[in-house]
């Protein structure tokens, strides 16, 4: 809730209610939005877990009109490094890799093709509030989300169990040190062939015990800091 008051006071976004529970630690949440000119409402418990989608619910439900991020407003200031989810299911996989990203220093994460809402309930609370931090855009034309990071001087790199080549050997290369757009596919299927065929090279993440593979989220976190620390070694 913190991040989302302190978008809606960077104009990011505008949170236009805050629904609350009557409680001592809301108090700074209730402040913060009250200054800001955010309509607070107090509720019962019962009624914050009606407006709420979790299990436990922490008493505080925020009513926000969806930041709009364009994909050419995303790459707009040619970031580094870039995530690119195409057909991604899992909202909570798509939430963690905004998070990752986000940590990783990444300037945008893209939503690809069909992959899943980022305003998801469960991808918001994934993200962990990094949904605030940096652009996120979606488009479901995957041809066109890879042409315009192409176009933004981004290198195309998939993610794949299968790739000849592996992170390791790549990054010995020097092959990652430059701005570099990391394309990730479903949790069951990978990349389609036809996004492949598109991508400058694909990479697996070595694997050097006896699991068979890693989640899309591990995945992710692997590759995004291993182009983020060679770039800032080579940089």
């Amino acid at each position: 809730m913190g991040e989302a008051l302190t978008a809606h006071a960077a104009g990011a976004l505008r949170m236009r209610e805050l629904f609350a529970t009557e409680h001592d630690r809301h108090a700074e949440h209730l402040d913060r939005a009250r200054t800001a000119g955010v309509p607070v409402h107090l509720v019962t418990e019962r009624a914050a877990a009606s407006l709420s989608e979790t299990v436990t619910p922490q008493g505080l439900v925020a009513v926000c009109d969806l930041p709009a991020v364009e994909l050419p407003a995303a790459l707009a200031e040619r970031p580094a490094l870039v995530a690119v989810l195409v057909g991604v299911a899992d909202p909570g996989n798509a939430g963690t890799v905004v998070r990752v990203a986000d940590a990783a220093g990444a300037g945008a994460v893209l939503f690809a093709g069909d992959t899943v809402d980022a305003y998801n309930g469960k991808a918001v609370r994934a993200s962990t509030g990094s949904l605030f931090h940096l652009p996120v855009a979606r488009d479901r034309d995957v041809s066109a989300v890879l042409a315009a990071c192409r176009e933004a001087g981004l290198r195309l790199v998939g993610a794949d169990g299968y790739a000849t080549g592996d992170l390791d050997t790549a990054d010995r290369a020097g092959e990652l040190d430059g701005p570099t757009a990391w394309v990730f596919g479903s949790e069951a299927h990978g990349l389609p062939d036809e996004v492949k065929s598109q991508l400058d090279t694909t990479l697996r993440v070595p694997l050097y015990g006896r699991a068979e593979s890693l989640n899309l989220a591990t995945a992710a976190a692997v590759c995004l800091y291993a182009s983020a620390r060679a770039q800032h070694r080579a940089g």
